[in-house]
């Protein structure tokens, strides 16, 4: 690996094991074996190099769900089925990615006193909702349609940070996939009722 790549990995291993904001260049620097003018060389600041880390260390995370990570699902896509079977993978995943998930809220808020690293951070909020959709639907993200990023992905996103909040503040009580697949099927069993009992009224 070249200094580049270095750098990310010895970021990736400083933030799992001090979090966002005690990591130090320094840090950084011993961790990957390089030196400090490479991380201005290469990410332009110790953030933007730990932004680009975090971001890498999701992916990583999300990768285990896509479809054909293990074999391809034989679930139905945009089933229910296929709802709960990837919220399943997620909350199994929790024990050992708990301390990505602690990140994330670190980050989060910190983001008003950094406001350089919220706005990388919502750059890549973008690839992390079209990254969701292939898990439901199977369709390819490179063939996703913006106004499907724009819907379909804000709505996995919005369920999964959620989601995360509640297991990491306490397992116990947290929404499990069986009780988040329910609700929706109530929802969209009283949205179907609603529009035929409008079409009926018409």
């Amino acid at each position: 690996m070249g200094h580049r790549e270095d750098l990310l990995e010895g970021a990736k291993r400083c933030l799992l094991e001090k979090g966002f904001a005690r990591t130090t260049a320094r840090d950084i620097v011993r961790e990957s074996g390089t030196n400090l003018a490479s991380i201005g060389y290469h990410y332009g600041s110790k953030d933007a190099l730990l932004v680009q880390a975090y971001v890498a260390l999701v992916e990583e995370w999300g990768d285990r769900f896509h479809p054909g990570a293990d074999g391809p699902s034989m679930t139905p896509a945009r089933s229910l089925d296929r709802f709960r079977e990837v919220w399943t993978s997620v909350t199994d995943s929790l024990p050992e990615s708990r301390a990505v998930w602690l990140l994330s809220f670190e980050i989060v808020l910190l983001g008003d006193r950094m406001p350089e690293v919220r706005r990388l951070l919502a750059e890549a909020q973008e690839a992390s909702r079209s990254g969701l959709i292939p898990l439901f639907t199977d369709v390819p993200e490179p063939d996703l349609d913006k106004a499907v990023v724009d819907t379909e992905g804000r709505f996995y996103l919005t369920l999964l940070q959620g989601l995360m909040l509640q297991w990491i503040f306490d397992p116990g009580t947290a929404t499990d996939a069986a009780q988040l697949t329910d609700g929706l099927r109530r929802v969209l069993e009283g949205a179907r009722g609603t529009e035929a009992g409008a079409r009926e009224a018409e």
